[in-house]
C-alpha cells in the first residue's frame, strides 16, 4: 500500500510566516520611517495599495513622514500651458511660469495623497483607520544658483528641516508628509527634489530607515544579479565603477550613501510595481530590494544579558528535538558572559559558547548553533572559528564538543573522537551517560 504524505497543516505557511515577522514587528515599534516615492505612483493609481501598506505600518506603531515627488504632475501642467520644460545637470530649470505649475501639481497630489489615507472603507485593509496626515512649510530651502553656468531660478536645496515641528506631529501618532516645496525666511518657494527632501529629513530626524520606491528592483550588479545588500563602502564601489545604472539607481544609490555616514540605520531601494513591496522588503528575511547600511549586517560578538531573548528562541527548537541540552532562562543569564551570538540586522541567528577548563587548558565548545534559514552558508564555520580564535586568545590548548547529532560536522573540520576518560576529571563527572553524547577534541 503506498505511504500517505503528510500534508502540512491549513494556514501553517502564514503561522510561520507570521512567528518569522514577528521580530521585526515589536523591533519597529516607535521607530521612525521616511518613504519616499515618485508621483508616478499617484499617477498610476499605485498609491491606493500603498496606502494600505503604510496604514498597517501607522497601526503596528511605526512614525511615518512620507515624501511624493510630482515630476509627471509637473510635466503635465507644463505641457498643458505651452510652457518650455528645461533641464540643466538633471535639474529642473524653474523659471516663473514652470514655478506655477509646480505649485499647482505638488499641492493637487498631496490632497490626492491625504485624501486616499483618509479612506475608512469597510471590508478593505484602511476599515476602521483612524490616520491623520500633517502637512505644512516644514522644509526651508535657498537657491540652487547656477549650475553649469545655467542659472535654475527657482530651484533649490534644503536649508533645514523642522526637527521639533515634525517630532511633535509623529508624537501625535500624526503621519507626516512632505512635498518636494520649500521656502525660504523671505518668503519664497523652490522646486526640490524629492530625493533631496527625503535624504535631509531622514538625517535630520535621525530615521531609522529611508525607503525610496523606484522604478526598478534595486541595484543590479553587472552579472544581472540583485545587490540585496550593500555597505556604503560597496555601495560607493558601485558608483565610482563604469556600472551600468538605472537612472533611479543613479539618483537614489548616492543618497543612500550620504544618508548612512550621517546616521541613517538602512536605506532601502525597492521596486514601486511589485505590490507589497514595503512589507516583503521590512519583514522578510531576504527582502525584495537592496539595502543600504554603513557596516555589515552580520556581526559576530560576545554575548550581552538583551541577547538572552534571543538565543533561548534560537535553541528551544533544538532543545526540543533532544540536540542540545535544555537551558533554562535563569541559567542562561547566569552564563551569558561565556556566549557569543552571530547576529543578522538585529536578529540572533547564531550562537556558541566556551566552558574553560583551566587546569587542563582546555574549553568546552557548547550550545553551538544556527538558525535553520541561515544554515549551510558558512555561518557555522564562522562561528567555529570565531570560538577557536576565542579560545586561543584565553591561552586554551584543545577545544572539546559533546554532540548526539553532529558528529560529521566536526569531523569535516579537524576535530577527533575520543573517549569520555579523555574529557577533563571535572567533565567526566558531570557526563550524561543516558544521552551517551560522543566526544570529540581539537588541538588548537
Amino acid at each position: 500500500m503506498p505511504r500517505k504524505i503528510q500534508q502540512p497543516a491549513p494556514g501553517t505557511e502564514f503561522v510561520d510566516w507570521f512567528r518569522s515577522a514577528a521580530p521585526y514587528i515589536h523591533a519597529f515599534r516607535g521607530k521612525t520611517f521616511v518613504v519616499a516615492f515618485g508621483g508616478e505612483v499617484v499617477s498610476e493609481g499605485q498609491f491606493i495599495a500603498l496606502a494600505h501598506d503604510l496604514n498597517l505600518l501607522n497601526s503596528l506603531g511605526v512614525r511615518l513622514v512620507l515624501v511624493h515627488g510630482a515630476r509627471p504632475q509637473i510635466e503635465e501642467e507644463l505641457t498643458e500651458r505651452g510652457a518650455a520644460i528645461r533641464y540643466a545637470g538633471g535639474m529642473r530649470v524653474t523659471d516663473d511660469d514652470a514655478l506655477k505649475c509646480v505649485k499647482e501639481a505638488a499641492g493637487t497630489v498631496r490632497v490626492e495623497i491625504e485624501a486616499l489615507l483618509s479612506m475608512g472603507l469597510a471590508n478593505s485593509p484602511m476599515a476602521g483607520a483612524d490616520i491623520r496626515v500633517a502637512s505644512g512649510n516644514f522644509v526651508t530651502a535657498m537657491p540652487m544658483g547656477v549650475l553649469g553656468g545655467v542659472d535654475l531660478m527657482h530651484t533649490g536645496e534644503v536649508r533645514k528641516i523642522d526637527v521639533v515641528g515634525i517630532q511633535r506631529r509623529l508624537d501625535a501618532n500624526e503621519i507626516v508628509l512632505l512635498s518636494p516645496l520649500g521656502y525660504s525666511p523671505t518668503g519664497e518657494v523652490f522646486n526640490l527634489s524629492l530625493e533631496d527632501v527625503a535624504t535631509s529629513a531622514a538625517i535630520a530626524l535621525d530615521a531609522d530607515k529611508l525607503v525610496f520606491l523606484m522604478d526598478t528592483v534595486g541595484v543590479v550588479g553587472d552579472d544581472g544579479e540583485l545587490l540585496r545588500e550593500l555597505t556604503t563602502a560597496a555601495a560607493q564601489v558601485v558608483l565610482d565603477s563604469k556600472m551600468a545604472l538605472s537612472p533611479d539607481v543613479g539618483y537614489y544609490l548616492p543618497c543612500a550613501v550620504r544618508a548612512c555616514r550621517k546616521g541613517v540605520a538602512r536605506v532601502h531601494l525597492i521596486s514601486r510595481h511589485a505590490d507589497g513591496a514595503l512589507l516583503q522588503e521590512l519583514f522578510t528575511r531576504e527582502g525584495i530590494g537592496s539595502m543600504v547600511s554603513e557596516d555589515p549586517l552580520e556581526t559576530l560578538r560576545n554575548a550581552t544579558i538583551d541577547d538572552v531573548g534571543g538565543i533561548l528562541s534560537l535553541i528551544e527548537p533544538l532543545e526540543g528535538v533532544g540536540v542540545l541540552v535544555r537551558r533554562s532562562r535563569e541559567l542562561l543569564e547566569m552564563e551569558i558572559d561565556r556566549f557569543s551570538v552571530l547576529e543578522y540586522d538585529g536578529l540572533i541567528i547564531g550562537c556558541a559558547a566556551l566552558y574553560p577548563f583551566p587546569k587542563e587548558k582546555a574549553a568546552e565548545l557548547a550550545c553551538m548553533a544556527v538558525h535553520a534559514d541561515y544554515r549551510g552558508s558558512g555561518r557555522g564555520e564562522a562561528l567555529l572559528e570565531y570560538m577557536q580564535a576565542k579560545a586561543l586568545k584565553k591561552g586554551f590548548k584543545q577545544l572539546f564538543v559533546l554532540t548526539t547529532r553532529t558528529a560529521h560536522w566536526f569531523l569535516e573540520r579537524g576535530f577527533i573522537e575520543t573517549g569520555v576518560d579523555k574529557l577533563p576529571k571535572v567533565k567526566q563527572g558531570l557526563y550524561n551517560y543516558q544521552r551517551r553524547s560522543k566526544v570529540f577534541v581539537k588541538k588548537l
